[in-house]
């Protein structure tokens, strides 16, 4: 019986007595010969494994067995286990996706009945939610909308300069934002200020018990609270885009012809002649299907706050569903964006 030191496939050190019959000293073992060893295990008892041998060559003078595992024969059973719950734990992430999936559907389809059906919600709600949603995002939007319109401007005419086409830096900027940055921008802004509030405010609501009492006095809080809420960003995004698409262009016409230098005349010529309906009215519809997702999805993730797979009671639970909101409502965007674009070219 020989005792060795060997390396195993965890890189630590294990001590193993050869007990094979054949008399060949270790320097004889070929690669892949089978030995019988016994090892100490973690368990505390000998356990008997079948492990293939392999010969390096550490020094010039210097010989040692690399022995590697390659049968798992010693605790098939903890494999077994392992397999068993990671198929658990991958059947019970899809079970809940797919519960949050059904249950922001019929969130949807709830608030969608309670907007078009008695008893109706005060305009005075609407109104409200349209000067939180719409009019207190203003400013983020010009801000924006005025520094993207001139990163267009500038790009746009070091480009087409190229060509000598600079005449038509006013379509490039106009149907850049139209189409596809003014939609999409706003509906991250709005997102990130409006979107984000709406879900700590449900939230809250939530967790202090106000929706659980609108319940007991029969409101119906998706007719009370998320109607207005839906009506007033399907009614605010379209506009915030409109104020975006302006300044954005104003934005492309400092840059492109005040500072740079190009034709004002061929700038809002070319605006003309190439932007057409069809241009307006995808951005317009964009705008509509972002402004609904935004708010349904930001919506949802507050009311079903307490139904998160983490825990969503307390000051902690609202942070982190509000981070989900403004995550899944950006990445949404995008997705739908794309989607939108392939259906309406």
């Amino acid at each position: 019986m020989k005792k060795l030191l060997l390396l195993n496939e965890y890189n630590t050190t294990t001590e193993v007595f050869i007990t094979a019959s054949s008399k060949k000293p270790p320097s004889r073992y070929a690669h892949n010969d089978k030995l019988s060893v016994s090892k100490f295990g973690r368990t505390g008892e000998f356990t008997t494994c079948r492990l293939s041998c392999k010969l390096l060559v550490l020094s010039a003078n210097e010989l040692i067995f690399f022995l590697i595992v390659n049968t798992l024969q010693q605790r098939p059973r903890g494999v077994i286990i392992i397999v068993m719950k990671l198929l658990e734990k991958l059947g019970e992430l899809s079970l809940y996706y797919i519960n949050q999936i059904g249950r922001m559907g019929i969130f949807l389809v709830l608030v969608c009945i309670n907007i078009v059906k008695p008893p109706y919600y005060k305009i005075s709600y609407v109104t409200k939610q349209i000067y939180l949603i719409g009019s207190l995002s203003i400013f983020v939007i010009v801000f924006t909308g005025v520094f993207t319109g001139m990163v267009l401007g500038l790009q746009g005419y070091n480009t087409l300069s190229k060509f000598g086409s600079e005449g038509f830096l006013g379509s490039a900027v106009a149907l850049s934002l139209i189409r596809e940055l003014g939609p999409v921008l706003t509906a991250l802004m709005v997102t990130g200020r409006a979107g984000s509030a709406i879900c700590a405010e449900i939230g809250i609501m939530r967790n202090s018990e106000q929706i659980d009492a609108l319940e007991c006095m029969a409101i119906d809080p998706h007719n009370y609270i998320m109607a207005p809420k839906f009506i007033a960003a399907i009614i605010s995004m379209p506009l915030l885009t409109a104020i975006f698409d302006v300044v954005g262009i104003f934005g492309g016409y400092l840059i492109g012809v005040v500072q740079l230098g190009a034709n004002e005349g061929a700038y809002f010529h070319s605006m003309y002649k190439n932007v057409e309906y069809n241009d307006v009215s995808m951005g317009f519809i964009k705008s509509l299907c972002f402004g609904l997702l935004v708010v349904w999805i930001c919506s949802a993730k507050g009311y079903f706050v307490h139904l998160e797979r983490k825990g969503g009671f307390g000051a902690e639970g609202v942070s982190r569903a509000t981070t989900s909101a403004v995550v899944v409502s950006s990445v949404a965007v995008l997705v739908f964006d794309y989607f939108i674009t392939s259906v309406l070219l």
